[in-house]
Parts: C-alpha cells; structure tokens; sequence
C-alpha cells in the first residue's frame, strides 16, 4: 500500500467524537487532541506514524506554522496550517495565548491532512448571536492535491463536493481522475 492509499483509507475511515464544550456559543466541538485520539487505530493498522511539527515563522506579528504529517517509514505526506497569536487576548497570560494558537494550528493542520471539513463544526460557523449565511468553503490548493490523491485511490468525487465549492475546472480535472483512476 502507497502513502497515497493509506492516507486515503484514514480519509475515508475517520471519525471523531466533539467531547469539547464552548459554554458561551453552547456547541461542542472537536479538538487536535480529539483528531489525533481518532487516529490511534489507523496507525498500528496501516504502519504509520503522524506527527506534528510548530514553527514560529514571524516574531512581529508573532505568526506559527504547524505542520502535520503522515509517515509510512518510506514516504510521508503533510499539510500545513498557519495561524496567528492574539496578544491582546484578555484574560491570558503571554504562554496561554501562544498555547492556544498552537492547539488551533494543531486542529486545522490535522484538518487538513485528514480532510476533516471544519465547516461541519460548530466552532467554525458559530456565529455567537448574529445572524449570517454559512456558504460551502472553496478548496484551497493544498486540499485539492490532496483530494486528487483521494480521487486516485479510489474516493469518491462526491465526497469532495459535499465537502468544498469547487470550480467547475477543478470539478471536470477530479471527474478526469476518477474516471481514468485504474491507470494509477
């Protein structure tokens, strides 16, 4: 089994329980520590390993660039999340502030490797009392090559859509894949 394949499997498999509570939206939601609880199973399984790399990419303003990646011991595959540390967060203090912008980075980089749809969240579309309009993300480039590996091993192109807004290039160049998918 390919990197590709077994990052697909996970893709496909993965579930994780929101054991998280927001008491001031009322909504519960999934964490890097639930994300990584959930992949547990996979590694034994399939022979891999994940992990999880923080790098402070800008001191002014302070800015992380977390990156997760999956390793078979041969190849490896990851996704990046870049996020920024609140100073002016009230109520915490300097290492609770870079600590929770390491737990975001965290979540969103596993998000992205995983290709959990954080829009399903109600972290990321609690809209704490106004009224808005949820659309469906757009695929960034990052996710798109990773939905076309998922597409060459077998997944399913509808799983895509229900997940992202895709061009209708980006939808014929997935369609093409996954109609010629056996020649991979």
């Amino acid at each position: 089994m390919t990197i590709y394949q077994k990052l697909s499997k996970i893709q496909q498999e993965f579930k994780s329980k929101k054991s998280r509570y927001n008491s001031f939206g009322k909504y519960y939601f999934r964490s890097a520590e639930d994300i990584l609880e959930a992949t547990k199973p996979f590694l034994k399984e399939l022979d891999v390993t994940v992990t999880i790399q923080e790098d402070l990419i800008s001191f002014e303003p302070p800015v992380l660039k977390v990156t997760a990646t999956v390793a078979d011991g041969k190849d490896s595959l990851n996704a990046v999340a870049i996020v920024g540390v609140d100073l002016d967060q009230k109520g915490m203090q300097m290492p609770q502030r870079y600590g929770a912008a390491s737990s975001y980075g965290k979540k969103y980089a596993l998000g992205n490797l995983f290709l959990i749809d954080d829009t399903q969240d109600a972290d990321a579309t609690n809209t704490h009392g106004n009224k808005q309009t949820i659309t469906q993300a757009a695929i960034s480039t990052a996710q798109l090559l990773k939905a076309k590996e998922y597409v060459k091993s077998g997944g399913k192109l509808d799983a895509i859509k229900s997940k992202y807004k895709l061009t209708k290039e980006q939808e014929k160049e997935l369609a093409t894949l996954w109609k010629t998918k056996k020649k991979y």
